[in-house]
């Protein structure tokens, strides 16, 4: 029986805008800068504001495609080598978090390390997550980190800056093809 989590099930949002969010803070970091550009930030802000509510909630669900697609290769990259993802990947993240503690307040690190773990253990980030209700707005800006941290650890394992970024991009490439 096919958990209520299953992937299957779940809606993938707008993957593309997230993949720019996320592209765009790699960039940022990959430059050197810990703060986001000003202008950049407001260009962002902008676009978010225009998206309304449900171009918000699809963006939310882009994001939550984007762990699950993250820690799905994450998965096989660490089956390649007999580790577990969770036990690799997990505790690296949330000592991440805690040292962050500006765009990680404690009390959503449970949440987000619960995406990370339903996403590597095959169930949808985003339908786990809904059971527990309506994203808050202090879960945003975590949501995003996680999703920016999951990619900077798939860049920095392949020593590749534009890997992670590629691969979804390849990934959705290959399926506006299938659809044609």
């Amino acid at each position: 029986m096919p958990s209520p989590c299953d992937p299957q099930y779940a809606p993938v949002g707008d993957v593309g805008a997230a993949l720019m969010m996320i592209d765009s803070r790699l960039k940022q970091i990959d430059g050197g800068k810990t703060d986001p550009d000003p202008e950049q930030q407001a260009m962002i802000d902008q676009y978010i504001d225009s998206l309304g509510p449900e171009g918000a909630d699809e963006l939310l669900d882009g994001a939550c495609t984007l762990i699950f697609m993250f820690m799905q290769w994450l998965r096989a990259a660490y089956t390649d080598h007999d580790k577990d993802v969770i036990e690799y990947v997990v505790p690296n993240l949330v000592a991440t978090m805690r040292m962050m503690p500006k765009s990680f307040p404690p009390e959503v690190i449970p949440t987000m390390s619960g995406l990370v773990v339903a996403a590597g253990t095959g169930l949808s980030p985003n339908l786990w997550r809904r059971q527990y209700g309506d994203w808050t707005e202090e879960e945003l800006t975590p949501l995003e980190g996680t999703t920016f941290l999951l990619a900077e650890h798939i860049n920095r394992i392949t020593d590749d800056r534009d890997f992670a970024t590629r691969m979804v991009a390849n990934a959705l490439s290959a399926a506006d093809g299938d659809e044609d």
